[in-house]
């Protein structure tokens, strides 16, 4: 049975009001009509399933018919501070860091990697980077979605991660320990795992990190670019610390 989002303001006591570009996608897309059986989430880890008892050529109304709370899978919640990179490259990031269950995703500045945006092309990047997390759990099944963070200077958002338990930045550097070795025997709720650039945090970068609780990791003997080594860290981390 087909997923579709709803925001939570569409549900309502008994019923789910359903317009724009879900509506079109159930109605003209999927060619469902009344009577039809759905399954809709509203993103905080509720599930409705109903029968389509109203439609237009506009919207539908859903009479729901049972309500889940999503069992939680996660046992720990990972944020993933990555750096941009090319655009194509971050939508893919986005959008398997989906998949794997991430909590958050903070996109960030650095020092090799600074496009040229105003706050325009910033948002509109957001945007599509929130509407792309929306998709992928869709697909995947997730009732929650991940968080899309606003863009920051990595500097700045390492120094607001106090609250994560464990804090780890992958680099090429010989001060690092492996991810395994770094993990072991820890229970951490929370986990904060920073992703740099083609070409690594400089060393001031890598230096403000350490100083905010960060600490430097290796992924492994081979260099991996900025969308793998994100996408591989997260998915060790879930290989670890999943009950």
């Amino acid at each position: 049975m087909s997923r579709f989002f709803v925001p939570k303001e569409m549900v309502k006591p008994g019923r789910i009001v359903i317009t724009g570009r879900e509506a079109h996608h159930i109605l003209d897309v999927m060619r469902l009509k009344k009577s039809d059986k759905v399954t809709t989430f509203d993103g905080s880890g509720r599930e409705y399933v109903g029968i389509i008892k109203e439609t237009d050529h506009r919207s539908l109304v859903v009479e729901i018919v049972e309500t889940r709370v999503a069992r939680q899978i996660d046992s720990v919640r990972i944020t993933l501070v990555q750096a941009l990179t090319k655009k194509e490259k971050i939508d893919y990031i986005i959008e398997k860091a989906t998949e794997l269950g991430v909590y958050r995703v903070v996109p960030v500045f650095t020092e090799r990697a600074i496009p040229v945006w105003d706050d325009n092309k910033r948002r509109s990047h957001v945007d599509r980077w929130r509407k792309i997390a929306r998709e992928a759990s869709k697909q995947c099944g997730r009732s929650n979605i991940p968080e899309i963070s606003e863009i920051e200077d990595f500097s700045s958002s390492v120094m607001k991660m106090s609250n994560e338990e464990l804090r780890l930045i992958a680099v090429l550097s010989e001060e690092t320990v492996p991810i395994a070795r770094a993990i072991s025997g820890l229970k951490p709720k929370s986990i904060a795992i920073a992703i740099g650039p083609e070409g690594d945090f400089t060393a001031q970068e890598t230096s403000i990190a350490k100083s905010a609780g960060f600490r430097p990791i290796s992924l492994g003997a081979r260099v991996l670019k900025s969308d793998t080594a994100g996408l591989a860290a997260v998915a060790i981390l879930n290989y670890e610390f999943e009950s």
